[in-house]
């Protein structure tokens, strides 16, 4: 019988593969080398959880050292570190009631490199839609507290190649937008 399922599986693999090459035919070969790792770890993410926009996320734990004031001024700090300009800082709302799985406050902070941005936008308006870079304080009234912000690698990836000196700005965008939250999470200056 176990031999019958792997068998089965085999077969609904192959069959999959031979469909997808019919419907995209060489397609698929003009996309990023990271293109299917990218959509595929996003894909596993969406069946794990069933949630689109959690899969396209990054999120970090905040110290309970570090107070929300504390990283908020880590991340307007960091963000000149990494040549990015904060483009905004809005406070989305405070519950002081909020159940323990509610949100309770809830920050975003908007960080832009315009030299960059102004180079993407000129090669794709698209690009446009994820400008600014944005990190998201939340708090809930558990008292847990996360640093959250889009995983920028299908941006990058997930088309055609981008050219070699925009795939290093996006690159050094991507890195800024990973590690000023890590580090302001951790109250690491």
């Amino acid at each position: 019988m176990f031999k019958n399922i792997l068998a089965l599986i085999g077969a609904v693999t192959l069959v999959a593969v031979i469909g997808g090459y019919a419907m995209f035919g060489g397609k698929v070969q003009q996309l990023d080398g990271g293109a299917l790792p990218a959509y595929m770890k996003m894909f596993g993410n969406i069946l794990e959880n069933g949630d689109a926009a959690r899969a396209m996320m990054k999120e970090w734990k905040i110290s309970d050292e570090v107070t929300n004031d504390d990283a908020a001024e880590l991340i307007k700090a960091l963000a000149e570190e990494y040549n990015m300009r904060i483009t905004g800082d809005v406070k989305m709302y405070t519950k002081d009631d909020a159940a323990a799985t509610e949100i309770k406050h809830a920050r975003i902070f908007s960080l832009c490199s315009l030299p960059i941005a102004k180079v993407f936008l000129n090669y794709s308006r698209w690009y446009g839609g994820f400008m600014p870079c944005r990190i998201m304080l939340v708090e809930y009234g558990s008292g847990e507290r996360f640093l959250v912000a889009m995983d920028m690698t299908l941006a990058i990836h997930g088309g055609h190649p981008l050219p070699a000196d925009m795939l290093t700005m996006a690159l050094s965008v991507k890195k800024a937008m990973e590690e000023i939250p890590e580090r302001a999470a951790k109250g690491d200056f």
